[in-house]
């Protein structure tokens, strides 16, 4: 049996403001997507310029932040809600949907592409391969801030979380969320993104493996204590959530490949602009 670390949330206290090991987490996702954008962009295996990365890195930020929040309020905590709207603005209380944050994040790519004149699929396409490691380091500001713990287990790596009250041994999800969900779907689609695959393909392929992945990670998972299970005495609200994106995953795989239109990659070279003396 292993013990929780019991580190502190609070990464840095200047007195005056705290900043958490959760918000780290978030910026080191930005920063990483920032990083792998300009990085297939210059080597023209991307939808856009580098010169163009800092305004789809906005709309990812704001789409994550935004979506995350208003998913969390309205798939997991609704009634609280309708009954405080204001508690939406809380985020220093936390809650959080991946869901809801894809969502934004869709909503954020899509205005760009279409300001942009981008077909959308391919910005959906390599949003794919940006988004795991993100994710990655959001489970591990979870379990860092001793939250989204799993159910009671007996397994030998079983952990106590000395914030849980009940005292018991349980599953680490983080850590497994974190490497397959992070390490594992970014892997997956880093090798399928490496050569010319089929526009929407690389979309689908992620909804699908994060479907299953958060699906499989959720019959170990403690559901949520106010929301427990929705359907049967087994299936959580994650797994009901997921289930659609493996379903729209492996519709789009298909029609991907049926209508095999094939991705448009940019110049990364900025467009010279006419100088007029």
């Amino acid at each position: 049996m292993l013990v929780h670390p019991n580190m502190d949330p609070v990464a840095i206290d200047l007195g005056f403001v705290q900043i958490h090991w959760y918000g780290l987490m978030y910026l080191a996702a930005f920063a990483f997507a920032y990083w792998i954008c300009r990085f297939r962009a210059k080597q023209g295996r991307a939808p856009f310029r580098p010169d163009q990365v800092d305004d789809i890195v906005f709309f990812v930020a704001m789409g994550t932040i935004i979506g995350g929040r208003l998913g969390y309020m309205l798939f997991y905590n609704f009634g609280t809600l309708v009954a405080d709207p204001v508690s939406l603005f809380r985020i220093g209380s936390g809650g959080m949907s991946f869901h809801g944050g894809l969502i934004g994040v869709m909503l954020g790519l899509g205005y760009w592409a279409r300001r942009e004149k981008v077909a959308i699929g391919d910005i959906f396409d390599f949003a794919a391969l940006a988004a795991p490691v993100g994710m990655g380091f959001g489970r591990l500001g979870n379990f860092i801030g001793q939250e989204l713990w799993g159910r009671p287990t007996d397994v030998p790596w079983a952990m106590v979380f000395p914030r849980d009250p009940s005292g018991l041994a349980r599953h680490p999800s983080q850590l497994y969320q974190a490497f397959l969900e992070g390490i594992v779907l970014f892997a997956v689609i880093y090798w399928f993104t490496s050569t010319t695959r089929p526009r929407w393909a690389a979309a689908g392929l992620f909804a699908i493996l994060y479907g299953i992945f958060r699906f499989l990670v959720e019959f170990v998972r403690e559901p949520d204590a106010h929301i427990g299970f929705d359907l049967w005495g087994w299936m959580s609200r994650g797994q009901l959530l997921s289930i659609p994106m493996i379903m729209i995953g492996i519709l789009v795989m298909m029609i991907a490949y049926y209508r095999n239109v094939q991705p448009v990659f940019v110049d990364p070279t900025p467009p010279k602009t006419d100088k007029k003396a």
